[in-house]
C-alpha cells in the first residue's frame, strides 16, 4: 500500500515550503549581485505566487443520503475524534460548501443567504461583497463548537413558490422535480446559497480546497457550481450508495454535471460507499464479496468508467476505525485504498503538473540572468582589449582615447531616442493585443449569446449562438497570437540593427503560445453545452436561471483571457528588461572606461591596476555564473525529483 492521500499532501506541503526558501535565497543573492531587473523580478513573483498559492481541488459530489459528507470526515478529519461535518441521517450539506485556508482571514464560517438568488449577481462577485455573508467565528481547539458552528450548512427555509421559482427551486415544467409544498402552501429550500469554511486544518494550510455538493436540485439551481467550480477542480469523487446503486437521479448528476465527454470520465473517481449495509451475517464472505463485486461491476458499465474507478468503501465504518485505532475495521472499510487512488490519481498528477510548470519558470530565469552576466563580460572583454592597447603608448595617445570614448557616449545617449521610438511601438501594439483580450471586447463578442440566453420562453437556437460565440473567442485568441508574432518579428530586426550599431546582444525570446487557453475554452464550451440538454432546457425558461448561467460564463471567460494577457505581458517584460540592462551597463562600461583612462594619465601604475582590476572582475564573474547555474539546479533537481516519482495514476487530473 503506497502513502495515503493526507501523507502524499504533506509531503507535497512540505516540497513548496523548501521550494519557497530556496527560491527567497535566489532572489536575495540576485539583489545583492544587482542582477534583479524587471522581467527577472517578475518571473521570480510569478514563481513563488505559483507554488505559494497552489490549490488542489477534490469536489464530492452526491445525491443526497449517500454518506458524502461522512466520507470528508473519515478521509480529513479523522484526527478531531469525532464528526466535524454534518453527517447525521437524512438530508445534511444543502448548500455548496468550501473547506479551504486564507491566513489573512480569521478562522470562521461564511454563509451567503439564499436570498442572493433574487439579485442577478454571480456568486464570484458576491464574494467580493464580505458584508453580505453571515459570518460564524470558529474555536479551532474545539473540535465541539466547530462542528455545531458547521451544522448551519443544513438549514432550511420556506419560502413561497413564486420566490422558490425565482431562486431555481421550483420549475412548473418539471414538476416531479418540485419540493413539496406544506399546508400553507410554501415549499422547504436551502437557508444558504453557498458557504465557506475557513481554518488551519494541516491539509487545508497546504493548499487542499474541499468542495462538498448537494443533492441534483442544488447543484442544477447553481449553473456557476456546474460550469466554474466542478470543471476546476482537480479530481471529482462521485458517490453512490453500495445498497442502492446508480438510482435515476445518480445516473441525472453523472450524465448532466459531470460527463461531457468520454475522455471526461478520467478525472472522475466512484465511491461505491456504505459497503457495510451488505455485511450480513446469514451471508458468507465469499458471497458478500461476490455481491460487492457485481454491484461495482454493473455501476462501472452504467457510468461507462473503467472497473478501477470504481472504489467500494465504507465512510463509517473507517471513521470509527480511524479514531478507534482499529487496523482491522479499518482495512476492511476500504478507506486505504481510496485514499491512495486520490494520492496516486490527484497528487501525483498535480506535482507533476506544478513542478513541469515550474522547470519552465525557472530555465527561463536562468536564461534571463546568465544574459545579464554575459553583457558584463563582453564589456570586460572589451574594455581589456583597449586597455592593453594603451600599454606602452604616451600621454597624447591616451588624451586621444579619452575624447574618442566620450564621443561614443555621445553617440550613445542619442541611440536612446531610436530604442524610446521602438519601445513606443512595441508598447503600441501590445496594448492592441490587451484590448483584443480585455474585459469591454469580451462583452461585445458575448452580447449576442446574452440575448439568446435571455429571450423569454425556450431557448431555440442557443446552441448555435454558443458555437457562433465560441468560434469567435477562438478567433480573438488567434489574432492575439499573430500580433504577438508581428511584434516578435517588428522587435527581431529592430535588436538585429542595434545589435549591428551598438555591439548590444539583444535577443527577442519566443513568443508565448496560446494554444493551451484555446483547449480551455473547448472545455468551458463543453460543459456548458451539457446545459442545452432536455431537462436543462426547461430550466432554461426561467430568465434569473439563463442570467446567471450567463454570468458564470462570463467570469470564467475573463478568467482565461486575463490568464493569456499575463502571459503576453510577461514575454513582453522579458523583451524590453534586456534593452534596459544593455543600456544600463552600457552606461557604466563608458563611466568605467573614462574614469580607468583618468586614473591612468594620472599615475604610471594607473593602467596595470585597471588591468588586473578588469581581471579580477572577470574571476568574479565567473564565481557568480557558477553560483547562478548552483542555486537554479538545485531548485531544478527540488522540481525535477517527484516528477520522477513514478504514479500508476488511477485518474487523470481535470
Amino acid at each position: 500500500m503506497g502513502p495515503s492521500f493526507n501523507e502524499q499532501f504533506e509531503q507535497h506541503g512540505a516540497w513548496r515550503r523548501e521550494f519557497a526558501r530556496q527560491l527567497k535565497q535566489l532572489g536575495d543573492w540576485m539583489t545583492t549581485h544587482e542582477l534583479m531587473d524587471a522581467a527577472v523580478q517578475e518571473r521570480l513573483q510569478r514563481l513563488e505566487d505559483q507554488v505559494r498559492t497552489d490549490k488542489v481541488m477534490v469536489a464530492f459530489v452526491a445525491e443526497f443520503s449517500r454518506g458524502k459528507s461522512e466520507l470528508i470526515n473519515a478521509i480529513f478529519f479523522a484526527d478531531y475524534g469525532r464528526r466535524i461535518m454534518p453527517a447525521s441521517a437524512g438530508r445534511t450539506t444543502m448548500c455548496p460548501t468550501e473547506l479551504g485556508y486564507d491566513p489573512s482571514v480569521a478562522p470562521c464560517l461564511r454563509l451567503l443567504p439564499i436570498d442572493t438568488r433574487l439579485q442577478l449577481k454571480s456568486l464570484a462577485e458576491w464574494r467580493l461583497k464580505p458584508d453580505r455573508w453571515v459570518e460564524v467565528a470558529l474555536d479551532i481547539h474545539d473540535a465541539g463548537q466547530i462542528a455545531k458552528a458547521l451544522e448551519k450548512v443544513a438549514q432550511v427555509s420556506r419560502v413561497s413558490v413564486d420566490d422558490a421559482r425565482a431562486m431555481g427551486f421550483w420549475h412548473d415544467e418539471l414538476p416531479d422535480e418540485n419540493p413539496s409544498q406544506d399546508a400553507q402552501g410554501m415549499v422547504e429550500v436551502p437557508m444558504w446559497r453557498h458557504a465557506l469554511i475557513n481554518m488551519p486544518h494541516p491539509l487545508l494550510k497546504q493548499g487542499l480546497v474541499i468542495l462538498d455538493t448537494p443533492g441534483l436540485n442544488a447543484v442544477g439551481a447553481e449553473p456557476e457550481l456546474t460550469v466554474n467550480l466542478i470543471p476546476q477542480a482537480h479530481a471529482v469523487v462521485f458517490i453512490l450508495g453500495a445498497d442502492t446503486g446508480v438510482t435515476r437521479s445518480d445516473l441525472s448528476i453523472w450524465r448532466e454535471h459531470l460527463v461531457s465527454t468520454p475522455e471526461s470520465t478520467e478525472a472522475r473517481l466512484v465511491v461505491l460507499n456504505k459497503i457495510d449495509t451488505l455485511w450480513d451475517t446469514l451471508n458468507s464472505p465469499q458471497q458478500i464479496q461476490e455481491q460487492l463485486e457485481r454491484q461495482c461491476q454493473t455501476s462501472a458499465e452504467m457510468l461507462g468508467v473503467r472497473l478501477d474507478q470504481v472504489v467500494p468503501v465504507s465512510a463509517q465504518k473507517g471513521l470509527v476505525a480511524k479514531i478507534a485505532c482499529d487496523d482491522v475495521m479499518l482495512e476492511a472499510s476500504g478507506l486505504p485504498v481510496l485514499e491512495e487512488a486520490l494520492a496516486k490519481g490527484i497528487m501525483g498528477q498535480r506535482q507533476a503538473i506544478l513542478r513541469s510548470a515550474i522547470g519552465a519558470g525557472i530555465a527561463g530565469l536562468r536564461a534571463e540572468t546568465s544574459r545579464v552576466l554575459n553583457i558584463r563580460r563582453r564589456d570586460l572583454d572589451d574594455q581589456m582589449l583597449e586597455l592593453r592597447s594603451l600599454r606602452g603608448k604616451n600621454a597624447a595617445v591616451i588624451g586621444s582615447m579619452r575624447n574618442r570614448i566620450e564621443h561614443e557616449q555621445r553617440e550613445f545617449d542619442l541611440s536612446a531616442t531610436k530604442i524610446h521610438a521602438v519601445r513606443a511601438v512595441h508598447l503600441k501594439l501590445l496594448r492592441d493585443v490587451f484590448q483584443q483580450l480585455g474585459t469591454k471586447a469580451l462583452k461585445e463578442q458575448l452580447t449576442d449569446l446574452v440575448g439568446a440566453l435571455q429571450q423569454k420562453g425556450l431557448k431555440l437556437g442557443v446552441r448555435k449562438q454558443y458555437a457562433e460565440a465560441f468560434k469567435g473567442l477562438k478567433s480573438t485568441l488567434d489574432m492575439a497570437q499573430a500580433s504577438a508574432t508581428e511584434i516578435h518579428a517588428m522587435l527581431e530586426g529592430t535588436f538585429r540593427q542595434l545589435n549591428a550599431e551598438f555591439g548590444f546582444s539583444l535577443q527577442v525570446p519566443a513568443v508565448p503560445q496560446l494554444d493551451p487557453f484555446a483547449l480551455d475554452l473547448d472545455r468551458i464550451e463543453q460543459s456548458h453545452l451539457q446545459y442545452l440538454s432536455v431537462g436543462n432546457a426547461l430550466k432554461l425558461v426561467q430568465p434569473e436561471f439563463a442570467e446567471r448561467l450567463g454570468r458564470a460564463l462570463s467570469m470564467r471567460l475573463r478568467a482565461v483571457f486575463e490568464s493569456a494577457a499575463n502571459d503576453l505581458e510577461l514575454w513582453s517584460k522579458s523583451a524590453t528588461a534586456q534593452l534596459d540592462a544593455q543600456l544600463r551597463e552600457r552606461k557604466r562600461s563608458f563611466s568605467r572606461r573614462i574614469e580607468a583612462v583618468d586614473r591612468i594619465q594620472q599615475a604610471a601604475s594607473g593602467l596595470e591596476d585597471r588591468i588586473a582590476e578588469i581581471e579580477e572582475g572577470e574571476v568574479a564573474l565567473e564565481r557568480l555564473d557558477q553560483r547562478l547555474q548552483q542555486l537554479t539546479e538545485q531548485l531544478m533537481c527540488l522540481s525535477a525529483d517527484a516528477t520522477d516519482t513514478e504514479h500508476h495514476d488511477v485518474f487523470a487530473p481535470a
